[in-house]
């Protein structure tokens, strides 16, 4: 006995239901592209930067954070305020609470600061601006500063027109020393210098108390004119350079260009173009690159393949009901 129609209408509609509803594993690939460009307080968070898993670009994941408003940047060395991201000259501008400047000197035995350390990984994409200046203050003579880093004599030098000796001018310092503040302990040759300013490139890493310093203050120049008004007219605070690689440009161009935004996948940390509903690992008009951990298969082959199990269905239900009726 056949199955009556009304049995076989049913089928239909639920292999329609099925056919059309999505695969739950693929949407939870995805990353909404309308995420990926966002606010923190009234700074602007877009490519290469991201809020998100799976936006921005790969060398600077897990980077910025938003809390309370207020944009974190993260490292091994601890957390900092970012004041600035300016996109045109690809900088960002931090600032560290524990950091001495001109109007007081924040410094202790045990070290004060975070200094500044990335991660090795890291370093390709993310580094201090050439011009921005770390003074590192109260450094025991058997700092590695003093004693070559690692094997050669680390001298203390100016860096884009700041250096010690406009800083010891400051009047933090006459503050520090009628409040009791000690210099740093000497031996016997002779105390360390109260304050050695040096570039990154230098050391690669401030860690304040691996340097046992007792703390730090940093400025950055944005201008190839000296400061007026000596280290007073400084600008305080770490002033950070992004880079990318040029593959990168030409990816993430064609990626924008075909209504994608840029994004990264997030085992293997390539390249992906975020196209809604499906990702490309070159660009939105290329359905054939369609990007194996995210969405498998692009929006119109996934229609294909609906249309085809659906027809398949609706061949099959005629067949049953073309029979019924011969019988």
């Amino acid at each position: 006995m056949a199955p009556p129609r009304s049995c076989l209408l049913a089928a239909l509609l639920i292999l329609w239901a099925c056919t059309m509803a999505p695969p739950a594993s693929v949407a939870a690939a995805n990353v909404p592209i309308t995420t990926c460009r966002s606010f923190c307080g009234n700074i602007t968070v877009d490519y290469p930067f991201a809020l998100h898993p799976g936006c921005g670009h790969a060398g600077l994941r897990d980077l910025l954070f938003c809390i309370n408003g207020a944009l974190m940047l993260h490292l091994p060395s601890g957390s900092y305020r970012v004041l600035d991201v300016d996109y045109a000259y690809r900088g960002l501008t931090l600032h560290d609470p524990a950091m001495s400047d001109c109007r007081a000197l924040d410094r202790t035995p045990a070290g004060r600061g975070n200094g500044f350390v990335l991660e090795q990984w890291r370093e390709p994409y993310l580094s201090p601006d050439p011009d921005n200046a770390f003074l590192l203050l109260g450094c025991r003579a058997t700092s590695p500063l003093f004693q070559g880093f690692p094997d050669r004599h680390l001298p203390c030098r100016n860096v884009s027109g700041m250096g010690c000796g406009d800083y010891l001018a400051c009047p933090a310092w006459d503050d520090f020393y009628a409040d009791g503040g000690r210099r740093a302990p000497g031996d016997a040759a002779g105390a360390p210098p109260e304050c050695c300013a040096v570039p990154w490139a230098a050391i690669r890493a401030v860690n304040v108390s691996r340097l046992e310093c007792e703390g730090y203050s940093s400025a950055y120049s944005l201008a190839p004119v000296r400061a007026a008004g000596g280290a007073a007219g400084w600008a305080y605070g770490i002033r950070v350079l992004w880079t990318l690689p040029e593959s990168n440009r030409g990816f993430c161009g064609a990626c924008r260009a075909t209504g994608g935004v840029c994004g990264h996948e997030m085992e293997s940390h390539a390249d992906l173009c975020l196209c809604g509903d499906w990702n490309s690992t070159s660009n939105c008009d290329s359905s054939a690159d369609a990007a194996q951990s995210g969405a498998t298969t692009p929006p119109r082959a996934a229609d294909a393949l609906r249309w085809a199990v659906l027809t398949s269905g609706l061949t099959s239900v005629w067949w049953r009901a073309s029979r019924s009726n011969l019988w």
